[in-house]
């Protein structure tokens, strides 16, 4: 972050100081206990914890001050309104460095996190660029990840989610992106959004948002996102499998890990390259990621570069080996229809004696739910040879897996099953929505295989 007195800080967000007029030199953090020397600490008065009463342990950890409702016991800039303040305070740090930086949009209802992060190794490796952690992608995590850029920064990659329509407009007015990418229009948050056309339109407010000339990076396999190339008169790069696609994704092998080899080809150029994880759907992804660096002046070759070298975020496709013998693939950290499928495949082309497949409940599907679960039942018994379903909802899944499924009631059951079932060689998928918490199956078994 850059350098801002406190008095500044009141000045941008319409707020007062409370204490001493010190100046904040290091980023923003919601969790004061992630405070670094020099920080900033935002205080929200939730409907369970007041984290102004957390201030003394931000300060603890660096925090030198606060942005919050009301004074703590730190030197405080007190507002009417946290969550405006931090946003008006990002919107005012990247405008202010807007001139020598390139901003970057990721959406889409599966797959924004590691694109973002795909994004964010493609940019990193031509200059200083700050991306989204892990999936900060709301009202709160944007400008967060605003607030991280300082007067070295050249990129920033923002991860923007959504649960109504208007939320990622209202995202993408903090730092009109330079270049937007959107990736395809599934079935996350249905209940929320009600349709997918609804859900087609919340994200096609990224491209509608996009700064003056700015680039639109869509998925050419997905109609529903070719057909935003309507709502700009910018240039638009498209990336995937399909013959017209600017940066297509051909000739794609599977290693016996599953992880993807494959060839990127644009109109000038060819390059392949294999990527460091698993599963086939990673191609177009990556495909996203190099589109959005030609969109940023990056050669495809240097794209690939960097590509080969990237890392996901947590609990995304993380694959693990057991010291018992066993292959964990961890995909815990979320899931809906898509990524469900997406992940049962990368399990059907791992190498193993037998493939498990751990799933519990997908949250936030609305009318389609008992369809949906009892369908990844289906798709699931297709390539594992055993299926676990987890949860009060996802007793579905087993209903339609048939003979192969198992349906248990909570994760220290299903911790339990496991234990007496694995052996050597067993692949295990473990994948639901964040609620389910499946990433305390994952830690739980390979604790015990590591024993």
């Amino acid at each position: 972050m850059i350098a801002l007195r406190l008095s500044a800080i009141a000045a941008i967000t319409g707020g007062t100081v409370a204490g001493e007029d010190v100046t904040v030199t290091a980023p923003a953090v919601l969790d004061g206990r992630l405070a670094e020397p020099g920080g900033l600490f935002v205080a929200f008065d939730g409907e369970h914890v007041d984290g102004h009463d957390f201030a003394g342990q931000a300060g603890e950890a660096g925090a030198v001050a606060v942005l919050g409702s009301r004074p703590t016991a730190l030197p405080t800039v007190v507002v009417a309104d946290a969550q405006a303040a931090l946003q008006a305070l990002a919107a005012h740090v990247v405008a202010r460095l807007r001139s020598r930086l390139v901003v970057v949009g990721v959406t889409g209802s599966q797959g924004k996190t590691s694109t973002k992060d795909l994004v964010g190794a493609v940019l990193s490796g031509a200059a200083p660029t700050v991306a989204t952690v892990g999936s900060m992608n709301n009202e709160l995590g944007v400008p967060i990840t605003m607030l991280r850029v300082d007067a070295d920064t050249r990129c920033l990659a923002l991860e923007m989610g959504a649960r109504r329509v208007g939320d990622i407009g209202a995202l993408a007015a903090l730092a009109p992106p330079d270049i937007g990418v959107v990736l395809n229009v599934g079935q996350a948050h249905l209940s929320y959004f009600g349709t997918r056309g609804a859900i087609a339109k919340a994200k096609g407010e990224l491209v509608q948002g996009l700064a003056p000339g700015g680039t639109a990076v869509l998925n050419a396999d997905d109609p529903a996102v070719a057909a935003m190339r309507a709502l700009t008169d910018g240039p638009v790069l498209t990336f995937g499998r399909a013959g017209h696609a600017d940066v297509r994704v051909l000739d794609l092998t599977l290693d016996r890990r599953g992880r993807p080899t494959f060839t990127l080809q644009t109109a000038d150029a060819a390059t392949r390259l294999t990527l460091p994880f698993v599963g086939a759907h990673q191609a177009c992804n990556a495909a996203a990621a190099a589109a959005a660096g030609l969109a940023a002046g990056i050669a495809l070759e240097a794209s690939a570069k960097a590509l080969a070298g990237a890392a996901l975020s947590k609990w995304r496709m993380e694959l693990r080996d057991l010291p018992g013998g066993v292959v964990l693939l961890d995909d815990s950290y979320n899931a809906n229809p898509d990524s469900a499928r997406a992940a049962l495949d990368a399990l059907a082309a791992i190498e193993g004696s037998r493939r498990i497949a751990v799933l519990g409940d997908m949250a936030e599907l609305g009318d389609a739910s008992e369809s949906e679960h009892r369908a990844i039942g289906r798709y699931a018994a297709a390539r594992a040879d055993i299926v676990i379903a987890v949860g009060a909802t996802a007793r579905l899944i087993a209903e339609g897996a048939g003979a192969r499924a198992v349906a248990l009631r909570d994760n220290g059951s299903a911790v339990g099953r496991l234990r007496g079932l694995l052996a050597p060689g067993d692949v295990v998928l473990v994948k639901a929505s964040r609620e389910a918490r499946l990433d305390e199956v994952v830690e739980a078994v390979a604790a015990e295989e590591s024993e």
